[in-house]
């Protein structure tokens, strides 16, 4: 084991840059689902995330990893395959804006979850941050209510929904990652599993067409930001806790509705402007939660 030291400020940073990335890799997502459909994105991007992890992992013949560490991998990459799957499938129906807005009860979830799994203290500024985040959802919420839903927008609303529960384990289960491997490992069985889970679907599914050039580099677009955000979130979860670094994810809404309105020309209301301004608060109230002296904690080496 080896003792790595807590550096909540760096990791705050590192989680935001991740759910950056991950949030334009969204956009590239929604776009392919479109045009390919949510089948066959998701077998070429798990092969794509496979080579480019393996391209990082792989040359530096590190040992393999103890059963137990390789239990956790295998567990949530398993998680983060339906997770996905849900959520790309649910993003082709839904704006993106919503989409973000729906999954904003992961993080809140994940504090509770943290807390019962990983003995972790929520401090008063991580709820008072995450609560206030969390109404500006309910803002948003309220303006999309405005708006007819039609049945694929339910569907799509649903599976969203149920991705967004598969997260909150998802976040946990990072920290818990983070303290057992380092973020290349964790990475490269994270990728490994998905395109295990995907190939045992081919003999039923079959093989999906190859995208054309165009669409084919977007895939490979969308797996390296798969790759970095992964690597990013690995760092930062081991240098702090899962139910501080959950409130980063509200920070995904300002990239959605960015992104839903220059991209997919999905319009923004009043009702997100005012959303994404509690989000932005309730982020930096978590945020200085941990301005105190880092401590240490054992992870593996």
């Amino acid at each position: 084991m080896n003792r790595v030291a807590q550096h909540p400020v760096q990791a705050f940073a590192a989680a935001l840059a991740a759910v950056g990335i991950l949030s334009v890799m969204d956009a590239v997502m929604k776009a392919l689902v479109l045009a390919i459909g949510i089948y066959a994105v998701s077998i070429w991007r798990s092969l794509a995330g496979l080579i480019l992890a393996g391209a990082l992992y792989l040359p530096r013949r590190l040992p393999w990893p103890s059963a137990a560490t390789l239990k956790i991998h295998v567990f949530r990459g398993v998680i983060v395959t339906a997770m996905a799957f849900l959520f790309f499938w649910g993003i082709g129906r839904v704006p993106l804006a919503q989409a973000i807005a729906l999954t904003f009860i992961a993080p809140l979830i994940a504090m509770m979850l943290a807390a019962l799994f990983l003995h972790e203290k929520i401090g008063r500024k991580s709820i008072g941050g995450s609560l206030i985040a969390f109404g500006g959802v309910l803002v948003i919420v309220l303006g999309q209510a405005r708006a007819e839903l039609g049945p694929e927008v339910l569907l799509g609303t649903a599976a969203i929904i149920g991705s967004a529960l598969c997260y909150a384990g998802n976040i946990v289960l990072m920290r818990h990652q983070a303290l057992a491997a380092k973020p290349l490992e964790i990475t490269f069985f994270q990728s490994l599993t998905i395109a295990v889970l995907w190939a045992m679907v081919l003999p039923f599914a079959g093989i999906p067409h190859l995208p054309s050039p165009t669409w084919g580099a977007w895939v490979v677009v969308a797996a390296a930001m798969s790759t970095a955000g992964a690597l990013l979130f690995a760092w930062g979860y081991a240098r702090a806790e899962a139910s501080y670094l959950a409130a980063t994810e509200y920070s995904a809404f300002i990239w959605a509705s960015a992104l839903g309105w220059l991209v997919f020309s999905e319009p923004v209301s009043f009702y997100t402007i005012a959303g994404a301004a509690l989000i932005v608060g309730g982020c930096i109230v978590a945020a200085r939660s941990k301005l105190k002296a880092p401590g240490e904690v054992e992870v593996a080496t």
